[in-house]
């Protein structure tokens, strides 16, 4: 990976990289509508019909692949979460005990 496109990466925010993922996971889910559609609907040639399969598996792939992703990034966002509230938790405390 370039030096840009790596520091480009760290700028982005974990809720972002959630959105950016769950879009890319929906493109897929409607690819796979369409080609289940297409494999039912229209009358294809072997190949044709082979193609659409083969289509299909690969969309599945990448599904499962930005859900596992999507796992991780919830997982590190929920960490991000507790730390906050864990941070707020004792600036609150020290707030309550230095300043009355």
């Amino acid at each position: 990976m370039s030096k840009s496109r790596t520091a480009k990466k760290e700028k982005i925010s974990v809720a972002s990289e959630i959105d950016s993922i769950e879009e890319r996971k929906l493109r897929c889910k409607n690819s796979l509508e369409r080609a289940e559609f297409r494999q039912r609907r229209e009358k294809l040639s072997n190949d044709d019909r082979q193609a659409v399969e083969d289509e299909m598996i690969i969309l599945n792939e990448r599904i499962q692949k930005y859900e596992k992703e999507l796992q991780v990034l919830r997982g590190e966002n929920r960490k991000n979460m507790m730390l906050s509230v864990a941070l707020l938790a004792i600036s609150a405390l020290f707030y309550y005990a230095f300043m009355y």
